[in-house]
């Protein structure tokens, strides 16, 4: 059992909303991923993405937009809640995502934000899904042309993306099933469980070479969310017992110790943070499909990787500009299904 601090509460959903609210708005510093076709295309990140212009990256905006609809929802009575339904009325307009939407058309942008931009992206829209306000439906024109671009995609992906990083084929498709499922779009459902079978399925006790430096994903366990998360538990669970067969024993130890965090100004050092976070959302929301005697271990790692990293979601803008969100997938584990 998970004790009461490691479950979001009200406070911690404040907290949240405040650092989201502080960046998600916050034009500058600003890392883009912006290719120039021409002398024309040199223009700031508000005039290129009206909406999602904030948080050191347009990634890290969407997940700050994720953030605050997370917490708004699931504490709506939060002292920062009439501030984020202000902020989600005058950000989600016709116009605003009709120039988002227009960006993906550049010829240039066609890899923009592959994959893990968009997985968040769809990974807002499930989330808004489930507000009763006019924002999901605002926002459906670019929810719709990134789930076009999984469409078009994945059928050429002959290989998953291994890494810990960004480029993880194995998140993004995590985040984008949970806007399938609220989305009721079986078919793009069935494309990423048919994607993921034939990247992962084969895969077997696990080595577990990691952590690379400035990982914020455990390739490994991300790969089993992923698979959790689009194959049924009769499938599932057997395969999970065949790829952690020594969970029990804690091994491979390196996913059951958290990682160092050396310089929390560092840009990609802090990554180490996110990965303890992420690590702690991983084995919680793998737990119960574990064999009974790993599922001790399980939670045991979860608690010491979010202790390891809870405390240090703010602090310097490197990491505080998107902790919180992976904080919120760790405190929120298995709570919606």
């Amino acid at each position: 059992m998970s004790s009461p601090s490691e479950r979001l509460n009200a406070e911690q959903a404040s907290l949240f909303a405040r650092l989201a609210l502080g960046h998600v708005t916050r034009e500058y510093p600003n890392k883009m991923d912006h290719v120039l076709e021409g002398p024309q295309d040199v223009r700031g990140p508000r005039d290129l993405h009206p909406i999602f212009y904030g948080s050191f990256d347009w990634h890290s905006c969407v997940h700050g937009y994720w953030t605050l609809a997370t917490v708004l929802r699931r504490f709506p009575a939060i002292p920062e809640a009439a501030e984020i339904r202000a902020l989600f009325d005058e950000a989600f307009t016709d116009g605003k995502v009709a120039a988002e939407t227009a960006y993906l058309a550049r010829p240039s942008a066609r890899g923009f934000e592959r994959p893990y931009g968009w997985g968040w992206l769809l990974k807002l829209q499930a989330e808004l899904l489930a507000h009763d306000a006019p924002w999901a439906a605002t926002l459906t024109p670019l929810a719709c042309a990134f789930a076009d671009r999984f469409r078009a995609f994945l059928p050429k992906a002959a290989y998953p993306i291994r890494t810990g990083v960004h480029s993880s084929t194995a998140f993004a498709l995590a985040l984008a099933s949970d806007y399938a499922r609220a989305a009721g779009d079986t078919e793009l459902l069935e494309l990423f469980a048919a994607t993921a079978r034939g990247w992962y399925l084969a895969d077997a006790d696990a080595q577990a070479w990691e952590p690379s430096s400035d990982d914020f994903l455990s390739p490994t366990l991300v790969e089993a969310e992923c698979l959790r998360r689009v194959l049924p538990r009769d499938e599932f669970d057997p395969w999970l017992a065949e790829f952690l067969p020594h969970a029990a024993r804690r091994r491979p130890a390196s996913l059951f110790a958290p990682a160092v965090v050396s310089d929390r100004t560092d840009g990609k050092i802090v990554h180490l943070d996110g990965l303890n976070l992420s690590r702690a959302w991983c084995w919680r929301e793998l737990a119960p499909h574990l064999p009974e005697a790993a599922r001790p271990a399980a939670m045991a790692a979860a608690s010491e990787h979010l202790a390891a990293s809870l405390p240090h979601v703010a602090g310097d803008y490197m990491g505080e500009h998107w902790l919180a969100s992976f904080a919120l997938l760790a405190l929120t584990a298995g709570e919606d299904g």
